[in-house]
């Protein structure tokens, strides 16, 4: 019987990228697999073929140049039980599915010989992580500042040090999976015994249990307390910006605690505001002022440092004082500058003999072609 075309049998276009490929096949076997109603075994040995040979970059090209004669008809075996052999055996070769994306791997793997919850496939427990924030001055963020954090988590019991067990007590050997860390039940179906694993309901993976339960916790290895936290903010920190303490989330019995994830609001200053590393500001002016030439206090976060603005400044000129921006992250002695932007104010109400004087200027300078 001719074979289909791998990407009809997987649902994918030819152009198709190896997540795609990854992706179509996970759905395919969720679908068809033949332990799931509505099942299909045939259908399912056909679409673990292609995917074996469309995730292999080479299979796959001497695929697209030759067809089924170019990959040896990918492990085309006819019929029989796709199980045949022992466990999770198909066709004489060991199959691995990875169900990771849609959080099936625990029963799929188990059907086909998975690891066991001791083994190197379950991951160690791990205390939660926790976010935080916490909001600092305009000053504080560009100069850097320590604080202290008061948090109420799960940390390490006192009493027992997260062992579980009262203090002069030993763990000892699970009674319930003898130390393995999983049961193991078989259930009989149409392809023969089937072994599933899973893990221990009594030691929860661990193979031990504690010979008398902690007091304190009660076996659950941590207790809810205030913890004080000190923090330090580097200088040159922007608004939005996220500091991560490892190890300092919530606690988990034989397991390392969480990280605390602290997000910073810098509050808005009312005179400055920030560009990187650079900080603006304005300062306003007289017209005259601008006309003759003047020297102004300028503020700044080192505080007032005296600027000169020349003769015939405009309004909207910037003038840079190095040095006095923000410090770089990566190079606290590194700084950015301030821009200070001159607004030249036109005066809406004068009297008359102001007028007069404009007048006369306005009327000369006409006579000169100043303007």
């Amino acid at each position: 019987m001719n074979k289909r075309d791998y990407y009809e049998v997987l649902g994918v276009a030819k152009g198709a990228s190896a997540d795609e490929i990854k992706k179509a096949f996970r759905r395919k076997a969720v679908e068809l697999h033949p332990d799931k109603e509505g099942g299909d075994e045939a259908k399912f040995k056909e679409v673990n073929e292609a995917y074996e040979v469309l995730k292999d970059q080479s299979k796959r090209q001497r695929y697209d140049q030759f067809g089924h004669a170019g990959v040896g008809g990918a492990s085309s075996n006819g019929g029989g039980n796709p199980f045949g052999g022992s466990g999770g055996a198909w066709g004489g070769q060991n199959v691995n599915f990875d169900f990771g994306d849609l959080g099936l791997g625990d029963i799929f793997g188990s059907f086909f010989g998975g690891g066991s919850p001791r083994g190197g496939s379950q991951r160690q427990a791990r205390g939660n992580d926790v976010e935080t924030r916490i909001e600092i001055s305009f000053e504080d963020a560009v100069f850097g500042t320590e604080t202290e954090l008061h948090l109420n988590l799960e940390d390490t019991c006192s009493h027992c040090k997260g062992t579980t067990a009262e203090p002069g007590y030993e763990l000892k050997t699970c009674d319930t999976c003898k130390g393995s860390g999983q049961v193991v039940t078989a259930t009989r179906t149409i392809f023969g015994n089937i072994q599933q694993a899973a893990v221990c309901p009594t030691c929860h993976g661990r193979g031990k249990v504690p010979e008398k339960v902690c007091t304190v916790c009660h076996g659950k290895g941590t207790e809810r307390r205030t913890q004080k936290i000190k923090l330090k903010v580097p200088a040159g920190i922007d608004d939005g910006a996220t500091i991560r303490l490892s190890d300092h989330g919530e606690a988990v019995a034989h397991g390392p605690k969480g990280d605390l994830y602290v997000h910073i609001r810098v509050k808005a200053h009312k005179h400055f505001t920030r560009e990187g590393d650079l900080i603006l500001s304005e300062e306003h002016i007289t017209m005259v002022e601008a006309a003759l030439g003047t020297e102004i206090d300028v503020e700044t976060v080192d505080g007032k440092i005296r600027m000169k603005i020349p003769a015939g400044t405009q309004s909207g000129a910037d003038f840079k004082l190095s040095g006095h921006g923000v410090p770089h992250l990566r190079s606290s002695s590194s700084r950015g500058a301030h821009i200070v932007t001159i607004i030249v104010d036109t005066p809406t109400k004068l009297s008359k003999q102001q007028k007069e004087l404009l007048e006369q200027f306005q009327s000369g300078s006409k006579k000169r072609g100043i303007f």
